[in-house]
């Protein structure tokens, strides 16, 4: 099978979209840990862009995701309106580049470069937590408020739960029978708790990134958000979506070169501070603290279950997947304790 050859793509997809500048370079600055790759393309005669290239999934997904991104990044209201990186536009349509071989297809989007100021440190301060939670309770506003006008997603965290289901049913995930029990039954919880606190129909859905490690994100010297540029894990649900990885960045340890995905951080005393500014500017109701759970537990199925081979290099996939199985799920219900959350805020 012919391997791809992700120079040529970017060549033939900005051929496609303005043959009138020829590409000087084209540099790989992907972080290296998912499917997607990233490249700086520079130019003789104008500014550079970043062309993102993704060979995983459906091009119909893709191009539904990054859709909604642009209109997102096109329509947040100040002082988010330069949050996101926009994508390139011809002739008034989000322009992708859909490569066909006989043994592969890819896709490409292009972006403006965005501006970068600093990064969060590792370990935050309390200072530091109480601000996040202002700023992200601000930020998901401003995704509510324009939330009706983006275009509508064709899936759910309902509707890729009952595809991973319908995978293991048909026998084309791989997995020990035991796992595939273990998987199914995770499942039908999760839908059944969704179910419970009316997730399809009382909980407002806007558009979350899922994935906040600090190396995604730029800040302000004053701590408010400034740009962001990573969108792999992007999505339409529950603002709670968001907690998990905001938990982590909160986290008495601080951020990891050696990470696991234990669900211990969401009650962590610190990341309690963070929701209770949080709760301040943007309150939080008692269905979505209670879904805060299955936000996790959905992150676990999806993330690190069905897709992790696709977003991790494989060994720390293949450890991220054991771990799954042998702790992450097992501590769900022993580990997370909503009512402590639902104390301190009050609820």
């Amino acid at each position: 099978m012919e391997q791809l050859d992700n120079y040529h793509i970017i060549r033939q997809a900005w051929k496609e979209f303005d043959d009138r500048h020829e590409i000087k370079g084209i540099y790989d600055v992907s972080a290296h840990v998912s499917t997607n790759s990233v490249y700086k393309v520079s130019f003789y005669d104008r500014q550079p862009v970043f062309a993102k290239l993704s060979d995983y999934g459906r091009f119909e997904d893709f191009k539904e995701d990054h859709i909604i991104i642009n209109n997102l990044a096109n329509n947040l209201e100040i002082p988010y309106e330069t949050f996101l990186a926009q994508s390139l536009v011809k002739r008034n349509d989000l322009y992708i580049y859909r490569y066909f071989s006989q043994d592969h297809c890819a896709w490409v989007v292009f972006y403006n470069p965005i501006k970068v100021k600093s990064k969060l440190p590792r370990r935050l301060e309390d200072k530091h937590v109480k601000k996040m939670g202002r700023e992200l309770a601000r930020f998901h506003k401003a995704c509510y408020n324009i939330s009706a006008q983006l275009p509508i997603a064709s899936k759910s965290v309902v509707t890729d739960i009952h595809a991973l289901m319908k995978t293991i049913r048909k026998d084309k995930f791989c997995a020990s029978p035991e796992n595939k029990d273990l998987i199914l039954e995770q499942c039908d919880i999760f839908l059944k708790n969704a179910d419970h606190y009316n997730y399809m129909t009382e909980i407002d859905i806007i558009p979350v990134f899922v994935d906040w490690n600090i190396g995604n994100f730029s800040v302000t010297p004053d701590g408010k958000f400034y740009s962001r540029w990573d969108y792999d894990w992007f999505r339409m649900s529950t603002r709670v979506m968001d907690f998990y990885f905001f938990s982590r960045v909160c986290s008495d340890i601080g951020d990891r070169t050696v990470f696991s995905y234990v669900i211990d951080t969401l009650t962590e005393d610190r990341f309690i501070m963070f929701l209770k500014e949080y709760h301040k500017i943007y309150p939080l109701t008692e269905p979505e603290v209670r879904l805060i759970k299955e936000c996790y537990r959905f992150f676990i199925l999806n993330y690190v279950i069905k897709d992790g081979n696709y977003f991790f290099r494989s060994s720390y996939a293949r450890k991220l997947q054991k771990e799954a199985y042998e702790a992450y799920i097992p501590a769900i219900n022993r580990n997370f304790d909503a009512d402590k959350i639902l104390r301190a805020l009050k609820l």
